[in-house]
């Protein structure tokens, strides 16, 4: 008889949306076939929210829109199971481990209350250095990326203005900065949270690979508005930087692994624990 796989929910935001990010989400994963199954929510389209003690991971992805707005329906149950794995990991010895993505990376913040969620004065859309900081440099999600290390960012809104409080309340940390912009007065967005230590998330895209993006860049409006904000130059430094091993690449095949790998073996460990 086989192993007994373990169980991860994907939280679909992408609300019927065309998009690449799923595609990236179900290749990673693929890469664990031996040790997961997994099952798709459509949690804005659908409203629908997995039962918390049926899986032991969770990723929750990006998607379009405006993470401050919901119908009063999907939003409400988003958040209540956002309660539901906080109260469960405080009650329990075999954990619930979740990663968040952009869009749920925002919402989770904004529910929290660890930050400002704000409109960005213009779309942040490109490949961007993203800094650790010194709690990034301990924390096992950003474990083999480079300091800074790059990733696809594509956000029109971002958190900002950290309730330190409320980060030492939950005993939250923040591991990740926007690159430093000295030339502007803008505030660095923050671009990843450890929330708890089986709660994490990030406000780029891990999941983002060359492909998915060089499909994004090919629709010819996207390409027409890099070219008008960031004009030709920068346009073809994104290109190149999508061919460099050491960048998306490396983000692509480490993080999201990193939290597969390591939250399995926390899984197995507390289950063979709780067996004894």
């Amino acid at each position: 008889m086989g192993k007994k796989k373990l169980n991860l929910a994907i939280l679909d935001m992408y609300d019927g949306e065309p998009n690449q990010g799923m595609r990236c989400i179900k290749e990673i994963v693929a890469r664990f076939d031996s040790q997961l199954t997994y099952k798709v929510f459509d949690v804005r389209g659908k409203a629908e929210i997995p039962e918390i003690r049926d899986y032991d991971l969770f990723i929750s992805t990006g998607g379009p829109g405006n993470p401050m707005d919901g119908d009063g329906h999907w939003d409400l149950k988003y958040f209540d199971f956002l309660d539901q794995i906080w109260i469960w990991n405080q009650n329990h010895n075999h954990k619930k481990y979740i990663l968040f993505i952009c869009h749920s990376f925002q919402m989770a913040c904004r529910h929290f209350g660890l930050g400002t969620l704000t409109k960005r004065k213009s779309t942040s859309f490109g490949v961007m250095s993203v800094h650790k900081t010194a709690d990034g440099h301990k924390d096992s999600l950003l474990q083999n990326l480079d300091n800074p290390f790059w990733a696809i960012d594509s956000r029109d809104y971002q958190v900002i203005q950290p309730d330190l409080k409320k980060f030492k309340v939950l005993g939250a940390k923040i591991i990740a900065l926007e690159k430093i912009r000295d030339h502007v007065e803008y505030e660095r967005a923050i671009m990843a949270i450890r929330f708890s230590p089986e709660m994490v998330g990030t406000q780029f895209h891990p999941e983002a690979d060359p492909i998915s993006f060089l499909a994004h860049l090919k629709k010819a409006e996207v390409k027409e508005k890099i070219i008008a904000v960031k004009g030709k130059i920068k346009f073809r430094r994104m290109l190149e930087h999508l061919v460099d091993e050491d960048k998306i690449y490396k983000t692509n095949e480490t993080l999201i692994p990193n939290f597969l790998e390591q939250s399995i073996q926390l899984v197995k460990a507390s289950k063979s624990l709780t067996l004894i």
